[in-house]
Formats: C-alpha cells, sequence, structure tokens
C-alpha cells in the first residue's frame, strides 16, 4: 500500500465523510451500470483480462466488471470506501487501499478504467501526470485505458450556481463557480439534528481532449476513440456532455 501524500487535500475530508454518500445517494445507478454493459460490448474484452478500477470508491462499478467475468481489482484513496468494497471480494474481485498517483502492480493488466470524473483533482499538473503515469506502467503492452472526463465547454454552459438539496434533516447549500483553470463546487452541511454545521469545496480541473490527448502520449499512450456520452455517441466537442477517451499502451 502505498502512502498518502502528506499534506490535505479537499478530497482527504470529503470523500471519507458520511455526507458525502448522503448528497450523492441517488445517482443514477441504472444509467452507469447500462453504460458499463455497453462499454465492455464495445471493448469486447477476453473473458480472462486482468482490469484494474481507478478511484473505485466503493467498489459497485468493479463488481459489475467481476460478475462480467473479468479478474478485477479496485483502488481508491478513501480507506473507507474500500473497507466497504472489502465486503463484495471474491476469488476475481479485490480491493486496495492506493494512491493513484502511486505505481501499482507494473506491466499487470489488460484494462484500466477511471470512471464518473475521478480525476483532475490535485493541486498541481505534476500529480496528475503522476497519475497517469502509475495507470500507464500497470498496464501490459497495448493495454487500453479508458477515462469517462467531463467536458468543459458543455459543463461551463450547463453551470447551475446555485441550488439547495435535502437528505433526511440534513440541508445541503451548493454553490458552483469556475475560474480558467477549474470548475468549483461548494457544499455547505447543515445538519441541525448533530449540531453539526461543515463546508467542502470539490475542484476539477479543466482539461481538454487536446490536454488529455498530450498527457497520454507522455506516457506512450494512443488516444484511439473518444465518444461523447454513456450511449457512446461521437464526441461534440462543444456540445457533448461527457468526454470518454479509450486510450492504447504502445
Amino acid at each position: 500500500m502505498a502512502n498518502k501524500i502528506q499534506h490535505e487535500e479537499w478530497f482527504d475530508t470529503w470523500f471519507e465523510s458520511p455526507y458525502y454518500n448522503m448528497l450523492y445517494a441517488k445517482r443514477n445507478d441504472a444509467e452507469a451500470e447500462a453504460f458499463l454493459q455497453r462499454l465492455i460490448g464495445w471493448l469486447n474484452p477476453k473473458h480472462e483480462s486482468l482490469v484494474l478500477d481507478v478511484a473505485c470508491g466503493k467498489g459497485r462499478y468493479s463488481k459489475v466488471l467481476a460478475e462480467m467475468g473479468f479478474d478485477v481489482v479496485g483502488i481508491d484513496i478513501a480507506e473507507t470506501a474500500i473497507l466497504e468494497a472489502k465486503k463484495m471480494e471474491s476469488k476475481n474481485l479485490h480491493f486496495f487501499s492506493h494512491d493513484m498517483r502511486k505505481p501499482f502492480l507494473q506491466n499487470h493488466f489488460n484494462y484500466a478504467f477511471n470512471f464518473f470524473t475521478s480525476f483532475g483533482y490535485f493541486n498541481t499538473l505534476n500529480e496528475h501526470h503522476d497519475a497517469l503515469q502509475a495507470i500507464a506502467q500497470s498496464l501490459k503492452m497495448n493495454g487500453v485505458f479508458i477515462i469517462d472526463y467531463l467536458n468543459v465547454p458543455y459543463a461551463e454552459k450547463q453551470l447551475v450556481p446555485s441550488e439547495t438539496k435535502k437528505s433526511g434533516d440534513v440541508n445541503f447549500e451548493i454553490s458552483r463557480w469556475q475560474d480558467h483553470t477549474h470548475i468549483y463546487k461548494k457544499i455547505d452541511v447543515h445538519d441541525e439534528k448533530n449540531n453539526f454545521h461543515h463546508s467542502y469545496t470539490e475542484k476539477v480541473r479543466k482539461f481538454s481532449c487536446i490536454d488529455f490527448i498530450e498527457m497520454l502520449s507522455w506516457q506512450m499512450m494512443r488516444v484511439e476513440v473518444i465518444f461523447g456520452d454513456y450511449l457512446l455517441a461521437q464526441y461534440d466537442p462543444s456540445n457533448s456532455p461527457r468526454m470518454i477517451l479509450i486510450a492504447k499502451k504502445y
């Protein structure tokens, strides 16, 4: 297990908070699993493929991949999420607490996945390069890396400045804004029952398609296909809601 980088980062506390899971409990899991099924159908991996799920959270999609018959390893920096995921472990499904910026099982996997904008969180560009380098090193030659990221021009147009959500007795006041390099989301948590009031701020870097193509090329990975949504439609730089890049290690 790799040691975490020592300075505190926003995801160190937010991803470990029970309020994170409370806020995002109503994510469309059916849509996500349908996307995964569709993507695997397009990739057509061999049944015995070794798969790495990078930033796997509690392992819901790692589990789906394992149920498809693949040998799956999920990694995530959030230790509480990994402890929960480990309850699902089986002979072809394993989880480890691990920082994606650190090397992990080099030249081992046929496929690596990074789903649902689980990248772009780090403070420096070098840390993002480190993460991509570690992922590239984990793949065998001709291994495939799939990263599902927000499409920045679309996200900018769809940005909702403020909204309020409620889960049980907890109120979430959400604010969104952007600058030249990042999109931000501030979550003010108000839990009157437990007398808890705290603010968390998510931030995601504005990586473009060209940014990813260049960064991946530096790690000897070539982008071969880009999809623009979970139906695997062609990528439109201005109007696609997602940017799903499929790159091969050479």
